[in-house]
């Protein structure tokens, strides 16, 4: 097992000041068949990033999104020429350690395609193509004995992980080791003390094997945000509110219970055979300057969400129209990843 920096934990998602990394969908991924709908939905989002950060984007053709994105100014944007699988950086993109003093390392984890789902191949190299370009400038440490995507796991920044057992302990990510194993891994490689795993909660539609970050979400050291579901026809209702009851009986360290804020589940989201798609407001991405997050282009509810969205946060709160990410089972959170500036070299 690979032990960190004594000092080196995973930072909470607010404490990460730098860039926001996308991956531009292209031809070969699976958004070819609504490419102009997924690539105008991906300039949404870096036009809503680019006044409060930089964005960095991967393609295999850089001219493609540099031309939908000329209109925006060519500080704000960086583009790095690689070759991709698909869009989802969140989950293969690298994560990053921090510690005293700006010290950093960057983990690269393997990414296998949510499980064996997916080709992951040239997606499961971004991080170390990113290093080796000079982009990234921190030592990267070599994960790809574990299995891990990024939205499977969330840190408040102190000592608490939260992750879904359905997801950690699934047979096709790391079936060599025990449930107590992983736990004292996660730990060990991020500078944790204690892990909370949920046990309930999902989302129709969802191929991540529930992913923690489409169900509840750090907003504070003491702070989780997560989704529920009011409607007892909706076959969401007793998963959901099995993981509230999960969450209510969560401790900080210092053992007091959790403030816990539930967002309202969308109305329910359909693709073109009628299957459920996983649409939630959780999937949302922090920074300290601003809380991206995704609706749906339901009046009602998206201004619900955002109301509540704007009682939690001390930041500004910019929504993203991300119908089209839906359609692929995924949504704004799944599609960025954030780049601490200590790590980059510009």
């Amino acid at each position: 097992m690979i032990m960190t920096d004594i000092d080196l934990h995973l930072p909470a998602e607010w404490e990460s000041d730098g860039a926001i990394l996308l991956a531009w969908p292209h031809e070969k991924t699976d958004w070819n068949y609504m490419l102009d709908d997924a690539t105008d939905c991906f300039r949404r989002i870096v036009e809503a990033i680019t006044p409060y950060y930089r964005v960095v984007i991967l393609a295999p053709d850089v001219s493609v999104p540099q031309n939908m994105l000329a209109h925006l100014p060519s500080d704000r944007v960086l583009y790095l020429t690689t070759q991709t699988n698909d869009t989802w950086a969140r989950d293969f993109g690298p994560i990053t350690l921090l510690g005293r003093s700006d010290s950093c390392k960057v983990c690269d984890f393997r990414f296998n395609g949510w499980g064996l789902k997916f080709a992951s191949d040239r997606d499961n190299l971004i991080t170390s193509h990113m290093k080796h370009s000079g982009l990234i400038t921190a030592d990267v440490v070599c994960c790809q004995n574990f299995v891990l995507e990024g939205g499977g796991i969330e840190s408040n920044g102190a000592g608490s992980l939260m992750t879904t057992a359905h997801c950690q302990l699934s047979p096709n990510r790391n079936p060599w080791m025990s449930e107590t194993e992983i736990q004292d891994y996660l730990m060990n490689i991020f500078g944790a003390r204690q892990v909370i795993w949920l046990r309930h909660g999902y989302l129709a539609g969802d191929d991540t094997d529930s992913h923690i970050d489409t169900l509840a979400r750090f907003a504070s050291p003491d702070t989780i945000i997560y989704v529920e579901c009011d409607d007892m026809s909706d076959e969401h209702y007793e998963e959901l509110a099995a993981m509230k009851a999960e969450l209510a009986s969560a401790r900080t360290l210092s053992g007091d219970p959790y403030n816990l804020v539930g967002l309202p589940l969308p109305d329910p989201v359909y693709d073109e055979d009628g299957h459920r798609l996983p649409a939630t407001y959780a999937n949302f991405l922090i920074t300290p300057k601003a809380v991206f997050m995704p609706v749906y282009g339901q009046p009602q509810k998206d201004l619900l969400a955002t109301q509540i969205m704007q009682v939690v946060f001390d930041r500004d709160i910019v929504p993203v129209n991300c119908s089209a990410l839906i359609r692929q089972h995924g949504s704004l959170h799944c599609v960025t990843m954030q780049l601490p500036k200590q790590i980059l070299a510009v």
